[in-house]
């Protein structure tokens, strides 16, 4: 069979079932809208109240993805966790202990696929925020150790290529992550991305970029841009990224 006939029958295929099936039959739906959901913890889990907004405002902007007016909050706990590809944990300051059963739906949510993305906001390197964010990763992953994603990874050539990970601050030169074989389930960032996304009520940067001021911050929208590129993608964008660089090799035309 070749590649029309093979496309002819699933038409033939598609239109059979619909037939079989009453009423209207939707492909995408308002529920199908990308969001990111802020995780809910008993501590200052909302230090920058309208950044993943601007994030995923800006997303509309520049891609053909469309998301959710509102940023959802869930708990660990929570069913309506895995109803998210992407959720991120931020905060300034140390918190107690999560109980055993929010380190086990973090711990499902994670290995079923979802992306957890940690944001320190203190703007200090290995502050009380991350040590505790630590304490409760070694809880979930005590075989799997957080450590420094490669510089060449997909997640900093997903969408745009970005050479550092910067964000309010540009205090750490990396960021960490736990990785589920070759797919990253966790990214741990130090510089404030948040903070460099938010706006107030007014429209006005809520906090100045240091020390590269709008270009830094451009750049920290790129670095969000790319980690949610990655939550929607994975690794699909890896043999992506390169196909403009082989038509160029090859003297082709690349639009």
């Amino acid at each position: 069979m070749n590649r029309r006939q093979y496309l002819k029958g699933m038409a033939g295929l598609t239109a059979l079932v619909a037939a079989q099936i009453p009423g209207t039959l939707f492909a995408m739906g308002p529920d199908d809208k990308f969001t990111i959901a802020q995780l809910r913890y008993k501590g200052a889990y909302n230090t920058r109240p309208t950044a993943l907004r601007r994030l995923t405002l800006e997303v509309e902007k520049r891609t053909s993805i469309v998301s959710a007016p509102k940023i959802p909050v869930v708990k660990a706990t929570d069913k309506a966790l895995y109803e998210y590809p992407l959720v991120c944990w931020s905060g300034d300051e140390a918190f107690d202990e999560l109980p055993a059963k929010a380190i086990q739906g973090l711990r499902d949510f994670l290995l079923s696929g979802g992306l957890l993305v940690v944001d320190a906001s203190d703007g200090v390197v290995d502050g009380p925020f991350i040590q505790s964010v630590q304490r409760e990763l070694g809880k979930m992953f005590p075989n799997r150790k957080l450590g420094t994603i490669p510089s060449d990874h997909v997640l900093y050539k997903s969408f745009f290529l970005v050479d550092k990970p910067v964000g309010r601050l540009a205090i750490s030169k990396t960021m960490d992550g736990i990785f589920d074989q070759d797919r990253l389930m966790v990214i741990v960032s130090q510089n404030d991305m948040l903070g460099a996304w938010s706006k107030d009520n007014f429209g006005s940067w809520t906090f100045a970029c240091t020390p590269g001021g709008d270009k830094q911050r451009e750049m920290s929208y790129r670095v969000g841009m790319n980690i949610i590129m990655y939550a929607l993608c994975i690794n699909y964008k890896a043999d992506q990224v390169h196909v403009p660089f082989i038509l160029k090799r090859r003297k082709w035309k690349v639009d």
